[in-house]
C-alpha cells in the first residue's frame, strides 16, 4: 500500500470527495472514458458520472464497500461479495475471466491511481483510473 500507512489510516484518508477520470481500452480497439466523482463515506465508495463511448454518453454509477480487516484494506462489491485487497498488485477471479488490479499511492494523499487488466473469453480490456482529491 505504500510506506507505513496502515489499512485503517488509508481508509480514513479516503473519506470525502474525489474527482475521477477513467480511461478504458478494449482489445478490439474500442475506447471509453468515465468522468465523475467518488465519495467515500465510512466504508462505502460511490462513484457517479458520465461514461462516454465514442459519441454516445450515458450516466454511470457503481458502489463498493471498503473495510480495514486483519491489517488489509479489502474491497467488496456493493452486495457484499469479496472483490480484492488494496495492495500493490491484487487479483480477482470471476470465472472464466481474471482481473489483475494494481494501486499506485505515490501522490498520496492528494491523488492515487488504480490500473486494471481484465482477460478472459467474456472480457478483454485495460483501465486506468486516476483519483484526485476534490477541493
Amino acid at each position: 500500500m505504500g510506506g507505513a500507512v496502515t489499512a485503517a489510516a488509508r481508509l480514513d484518508g479516503l473519506q470525502g470527495r474525489w474527482l475521477v477520470l477513467r480511461a478504458l481500452r478494449h482489445a478490439d480497439g474500442t475506447r471509453a472514458t468515465f468522468r465523475g466523482e467518488a465519495r467515500w463515506d465510512g466504508g462505502t465508495c460511490e462513484e457517479s458520472g458520465e461514461l462516454r463511448l465514442g459519441a454516445a454518453a450515458m450516466p454511470a454509477r457503481r458502489a463498493t464497500r471498503w473495510a480495514a480487516e486483519g491489517g488489509r484494506l479489502l474491497v467488496r462489491f456493493e452486495d457484499g461479495r469479496p472483490f480484492h485487497a488494496v495492495a500493490g498488485e491484487a487479483e480477482h477471479r470471476c470465472p472464466p475471466d481474471l482481473y489483475r488490479i494494481g494501486y499506485d499511492f505515490a501522490l498520496w494523499p492528494a491523488a492515487f491511481a488504480c490500473r486494471w487488466t481484465v482477460r478472459g473469453p467474456r472480457k478483454d480490456y485495460r483501465a486506468l483510473t486516476r483519483y484526485r482529491r476534490a477541493g
